[in-house]
């Protein structure tokens, strides 16, 4: 799947325009998916350096990250999330890890103070279909800056159920 749209919009020489079409409602089954795992410091899961982590890790990948790559986010602390960038293989010097298992995803679009919401609604629809959630991952789709020109902010959440 690609994050690129079709659709004209404002180029922000950010992050790309986000078609959410491919993304609603699909099952993904990930064999060992390489990923680069790194930590956010959070106060009451307010990222405190997400900018330095995304610096820190982005000259590790492939120059068409942005445009290609999955930054998976998982909230397990008030006080921190783990970044999952997904990658070709390991990365040298990086914290290379891989995701196994079948994921449900679902988009939703609005503040990211709702992820919360979205969170417990998606577990429970999940549930409610007889579908344990085991982990949850958020891909925030673009920046703030780049949510605000084109208007719409889009999050997929990733259910590995």
């Amino acid at each position: 799947m690609s994050n690129e749209s079709s659709t004209p919009t404002p180029s922000t020489g950010c992050c790309p325009p986000f078609d959410p079409t491919p993304w609603e409602n699909c099952e993904l089954h990930w064999d060992s998916k390489p990923f680069l795992r790194d930590r956010v410091r959070s106060f009451l899961h307010i990222p405190l350096n997400y900018g330095t982590v995304m610096c820190r890790n982005l000259p590790k990948l492939t120059e068409d990250f942005t445009i290609r790559r999955l930054v998976l986010t998982e909230e397990n602390s008030l006080w921190g999330a783990d970044l999952y960038f997904e990658t070709d293989g390991p990365v040298e010097g990086g914290a290379n890890c891989n995701l196994t298992g079948t994921f449900r995803t679902k988009v939703f679009e609005g503040p990211y103070k709702q992820v919360g919401h979205w969170i417990r609604a998606f577990r429970h629809e999940l549930e409610a279909q007889g579908k344990p959630v085991n982990r949850m991952f958020a891909y925030y789709t673009t920046c703030p800056k780049c949510a605000k020109a084109y208007g719409k902010n889009y999050i997929v959440l990733f259910a590995m159920v």
